[in-house]
C-alpha cells in the first residue's frame, strides 16, 4: 500500500500476533506510556491510528488471557503461555477499537520519544471519549487452531 506502513508484532512464544496498518511513519509516533501500575509493570507504551487498521490473531483459544483492570472497560490481551501483553481493545455498540503495545512490535522499529500519559486522572466517560478519538478500528481477534 502506497503511503502505508505495516507493523507486525507478537508475543515471545508467537501464539499472539498482530498486524497494524497506518499512514503514520513509526518515527513520527510518540508512544503513550501510561503511568498506571499495570502498564508500568509491563513497560507498556501505545500507538494507534483512527485511520488505520488493526487485527489480532491467536493460535489456540487457550493462549489468550483477557484481563480487565482499572475501570474494567478495556480488555488487555495477554499471552497465557509467555505473559507478553500485546495490546488492548474496547468494544462499544458493535464497534471494536484497539491500541498496540509497542513493546511487542517485531524487528528494530524506531519510534519517537515516549510521552507519559495519566488516563487514571480521567473519568470513565472521558477515557472512552479519548479512546474513540485516537484508537484504531479492530478487524477482529481471530482465534485459529494451535
Amino acid at each position: 500500500m502506497t503511503g502505508r506502513h505495516v507493523l507486525n508484532g507478537s508475543c515471545h512464544c508467537g501464539r499472539l500476533s498482530l498486524r497494524f496498518e497506518t499512514a503514520i511513519a513509526p518515527a513520527d509516533y510518540h508512544p503513550r506510556a501510561c503511568d498506571c501500575p499495570f502498564c508500568v509493570k509491563h513497560d507498556a507504551a501505545y500507538i494507534s491510528d483512527p485511520q488505520g487498521a488493526l487485527a489480532f490473531r491467536v493460535k489456540g483459544e487457550d493462549a489468550l488471557s483477557r484481563y480487565r483492570q482499572g475501570s474494567g472497560a478495556v480488555e488487555c490481551l495477554i499471552c497465557r503461555d509467555c505473559g507478553v501483553y500485546v495490546g488492548a481493545i474496547f468494544e462499544d455498540a458493535g464497534r471494536t477499537i484497539g491500541t498496540v503495545n509497542v513493546r511487542c512490535i517485531d524487528g528494530d522499529v524506531a519510534f519517537g520519544e515516549r510521552r507519559t500519559v495519566s488516563p487514571q486522572q480521567l473519568g470513565r466517560d472521558e477515557k472512552v471519549g479519548r479512546w474513540q478519538e485516537i484508537w484504531t478500528p479492530v478487524a477482529g481477534v481471530e482465534i485459529t487452531g494451535a
